[in-house]
């Protein structure tokens, strides 16, 4: 599967709310990309979390993740050293457990855009070689 780019959970709901403020700026740039989007469980687990509740249904993300507009990467066993690394190297800037998984997977697939409205986190995470990730939607995306 060509990678293309990371999804993390804020937009994924973002483009099924069209109440969201983000919501425009997501699904533009879900338009300007091939697809699947990549994912990690870890990331479609808060998406079902917060889809019942803030919005009291999940239908609309099953759709999208049946669609397979987003694909899931695996994680295993043998990964979760690299995570918790991450989550420890990041104490004094807390990163979850999606955020790490996201990381991490980044790293190992070499993929460098992420699709996130949390741009004070992932404008601070490091890719190897201290690189940084490409976000997508810019900042000023958001409606105001």
């Amino acid at each position: 599967m060509p990678a293309t780019a990371l999804v993390d959970t804020g937009v994924i709901l973002a483009f099924l709310d069209r109440d969201d403020d983000w919501h425009r700026a997501c699904v533009e740039v879900f338009r300007s990309l091939s697809f699947p989007l990549l994912t990690t469980e870890a990331v479609m687990t808060e998406v079902f979390h917060l889809s019942v509740r803030d919005f009291g249904r999940i239908e609309p993300a099953w759709k999208l993740f049946d669609s397979r507009t987003i694909a899931l990467l695996p994680l295993t066993d043998a990964d979760l050293p690299y995570v918790r690394a991450l989550m420890l190297r990041y104490q004094d800037h807390p990163m979850d457990f999606a955020d790490a998984t996201l990381v991490h997977v980044a790293n190992r697939e070499a993929v460098s855009l992420i699709l996130t409205i949390d741009h004070n986190d992932f404008e601070t995470y490091r890719l190897a070689g201290n690189k940084k990730f490409t976000i997508r939607p810019g900042r000023a995306g958001k409606r105001p």
